[in-house]
C-alpha cells in the first residue's frame, strides 16, 4: 500500500519486542492461552520513540548514579509550553500535580472526591479502569452508558442529568478510550451545564488529546470551562506524554487542578496510597518529548490516518460482518463483531477464541469495556501496517475456514 507521503521518521520497521518483559508481547501466553497471537491488544505501540527521547534516556543512562529525583522547573515548563502551543491552554504552574499514571489517579480522584458509599458517574463502554477505580475504592458506580446511533456513539444527556442528582464526581474518557470519540464543543458544554447544576466534580482523562484526526478538534474542558459566565465546576485534567509518544512504560503523567482546594485533596490521597511518580528516566523522557517530539507526533498521526483509513476498507471489502466504528481520535479501533457473532452462533468467550486461536489475532474483547462492549473488540493500531494487514488477513482466512466448515456440518446433518 503507497501512503503517498515520504516519512522521515520509520514506522514501517519491525521491532523485536518478545524478550524485553513487554506486557504486550511476553504477556501474551498469559493473557490469550497462545504465544504467537499478533499482539493488537494493550495499548502502547510498536513504534520507536521519537529520537529525542531516545537520546535523552541514553545521556541520562550515561549518568551512573540513580538516585531519589525531583521535579526541576524545566519539566513544568515544557507541559507547558507544550500545552499552549498544541492546545492553547495557558496552564500555571502551580496548576499542575505530578503523578505516577492515569489509573493511580482515577484511584485518588475517587478517594478525593467521593466518600465511601457515595455515587461516581461512569460512562461505559469505557477503558477498564475506570469501574475498579470506583469499586476497589468502596463507592458506588453509577453507570451512563453511551447510545450508538447509525455507528457513531453519543451520551445520553437526560440520563447523564439523573444520575448526576446523587452523585458526586464524574469520570469522563477525553477522547474516548475505547470508541474513539473527540467530544464536540456542544456535548461539553452540556457535560458542564449538568456538572454545574448538581456541583459535580469532573475527572477528564485527556491523555489522548493529541491523537486526534483531521476533521475533528479536541478541546480541552477545563479551558472550554473558563469561557462560561456562570461559576465552573471543578475539573480535574490528566495530561500526559505516555500514549502520544509511545512510553507508558515510564509512568509519569499529570494533573491540571486550578482549584487549591481540589489539589490539596489530590496531593492528599496520593500521599494515603504512598505513591511517588518521579524516578530520573521518566523525567528525562517526559520533558524530551514535549520540547523536540513534535515533528515525530505529526508524521505519527498521518501514518495512524493511512492504516485506520485502510482497515475500514478491508472490512468493507472482505468482512463486511465487521464494521469499524470509525474513531475521531485514537489510535485504537472499536469493531463491532456483533453480525459475526451471530453468524458463527457464538457467545463473547466462544468469539475471542476464534480470533485467538483460529485466526492468530489478539485483540481485547469488548467485555473488557463493560457490559455495552458485548460483541465488540478493541483493535490497537500502533504498529507497522503490514502487522495490521497480516492481521487482517488472518481474520478473513478464519472467517472462510468457518464458513467451509458450518455449510459441510450442515450438509452432512
Amino acid at each position: 500500500m503507497s501512503s503517498g507521503y515520504t516519512f522521515n521518521h520509520d514506522f514501517d520497521s519491525d521491532i523485536n519486542r518478545a524478550g524485553t518483559a513487554s506486557l504486550k508481547y511476553d504477556g501474551r501466553k498469559k493473557m490469550f492461552g497462545a504465544a504467537e497471537v499478533i499482539p493488537l491488544w494493550v495499548a502502547d505501540m510498536d513504534f520507536a520513540a521519537p529520537p529525542a527521547v531516545v537520546r535523552a534516556l541514553a545521556e541520562r543512562a550515561a549518568h551512573p548514579v540513580y538516585g531519589y529525583t525531583v521535579y526541576p522547573d524545566s519539566l513544568y515548563e515544557s507541559l507547558m509550553d507544550w500545552l499552549r502551543r498544541r492546545h492553547g491552554w495557558a496552564v500555571r504552574r502551580e496548576w499542575i500535580v505530578m503523578s505516577p499514571g492515569v489509573v493511580p489517579s482515577l484511584h485518588a480522584a475517587v478517594m478525593a472526591f467521593a466518600e465511601p458509599g457515595e455515587a461516581v458517574i461512569v460512562q461505559p463502554p469505557v477503558y477498564y479502569p475506570f469501574f475498579s477505580a470506583v469499586t476497589s475504592t468502596g463507592r458506588q458506580p453509577v453507570y451512563n452508558p453511551l447510545r450508538l446511533t447509525n455507528r457513531r456513539y453519543g451520551i445520553d444527556f437526560d440520563h447523564l442529568e439523573q444520575c448526576a442528582a446523587g452523585a458526586r464526581l464524574l469520570l469522563l474518557c477525553s477522547p474516548h478510550n475505547p470508541v474513539g470519540r473527540v467530544w464536540s464543543k456542544q456535548e461539553l458544554e452540556c457535560i458542564l451545564r449538568i456538572a454545574r447544576k448538581h456541583d459535580l466534580v469532573i475527572f477528564s482523562d485527556e491523555i489522548h488529546a493529541d491523537l486526534v484526526y483531521p476533521g475533528n478538534e479536541h478541546l480541552t474542558l477545563s479551558m472550554l470551562s473558563r469561557t462560561l459566565a456562570e461559576s465552573r465546576p471543578d475539573i480535574v485534567t490528566a495530561v500526559a506524554p505516555s500514549k502520544t509518544f509511545n512510553i507508558p512504560g515510564l509512568n509519569l503523567s499529570a494533573l491540571v487542578v486550578p482549584n487549591p482546594e481540589c489539589r490539596r485533596a489530590l496531593i492528599q490521597a496520593f500521599e494515603a496510597m504512598h505513591v511517588s511518580a518521579s524516578n530520573p528516566f521518566s523525567i528525562a523522557a517526559f520533558e524530551a518529548a514535549y520540547r523536540e517530539g513534535e515533528a515525530w507526533l505529526d508524521e505519527l498521526l498521518i501514518y495512524l490516518r493511512q492504516t485506520r483509513d485502510y482497515v475500514a476498507a478491508y472490512l468493507a471489502t472482505h468482512l463486511r460482518e465487521i464494521r469499524l466504528i470509525e474513531p475521531e481520535g485514537t489510535y485504537l479501533l472499536w469493531l463491532d463483531c456483533r453480525a459475526l457473532k451471530v453468524g458463527l452462533g457464538m457467545n463473547d468467550a466462544q468469539l475471542r477464541h476464534f480470533f485467538v486461536h483460529e485466526a492468530g489475532v489478539g485483540m481485547s474483547p469488548g467485555t473488557l469495556f463493560g457490559e455495552a462492549g458485548s460483541g465488540f473488540m478493541r483493535m490497537n493500531i500502533g504498529a507497522p501496517r503490514h502487522i495490521i494487514q497480516a492481521a487482517l488477513e488472518n481474520i478473513r482466512k478464519a472467517r472462510v475456514t468457518q464458513g467451509t466448515a458450518r455449510s459441510t456440518s450442515s450438509t452432512g446433518s
